[in-house]
């Protein structure tokens, strides 16, 4: 769906081409399926955090893989994923690994707890190459309490096998649902 915008006096009108974005998930939801766009492993049931997310869903999410405190997501960069120099856009990369960490932090059968970030750091090591797939595999590596850290290698694979091209590191804080 694409909108009109009034044009200033002079120019030609121009058309936008952002989709309308779905209705907000709030974590006080059920498990709905997840977003058309995003790709589940065969067997994998929908995670709910993937309910209406429609980013994910944009940037042709593929869910290999998940479990309480580990997850694995790809994706393949296209060109609109690209920055001037032609190689992948650091923002893209960095929503691959986040989404991989938010999946590994919230376990999909707890209808009790949601988890979110409290800060996240993440280190480019290599620049993506277009077409390539980037695999983001997010493991726990502590949770002391009602906070835990997560540890996110971003890999792309290549003819001489995967090449490390971020290192994210997420820190999370989980919290009840509403009227729990």
């Amino acid at each position: 769906m694409t909108e009109q915008h009034s044009p200033e006096p002079g120019a030609a009108p121009r058309s936008d081409p952002t989709p309308t974005s779905p209705e907000p998930v709030h974590p006080e939801q059920g498990p709905t399926p997840h977003s058309p766009g995003i790709e589940m492993a065969p067997g994998l049931e929908p995670h709910p955090m993937l309910a209406g997310d429609a980013a994910s869903a944009w940037m042709g999410l593929r869910v290999e893989d998940y479990a309480p405190g580990r997850a694995v997501c790809s994706l393949i960069p296209r060109p609109e994923m690209l920055n001037g120099f032609g190689i992948g856009h650091g923002g893209m990369t960095f929503a691959l690994a986040d989404t991989a960490f938010a999946i590994a932090c919230n376990d999909a059968s707890d209808h009790e707890t949601y988890t979110v970030a409290q800060g996240v750091d993440i280190n480019f090591l290599a620049p993506v190459t277009p077409g390539a797939r980037l695999r983001a595999t997010a493991e726990r590596a502590s949770r002391p309490g009602r906070s835990a850290v997560f540890d996110v290698t971003v890999e792309q694979e290549s003819e001489g096998g995967p090449v490390v091209v971020a290192l994210f590191r997420g820190r999370s804080r989980t919290l009840p649902r509403a009227g729990r």
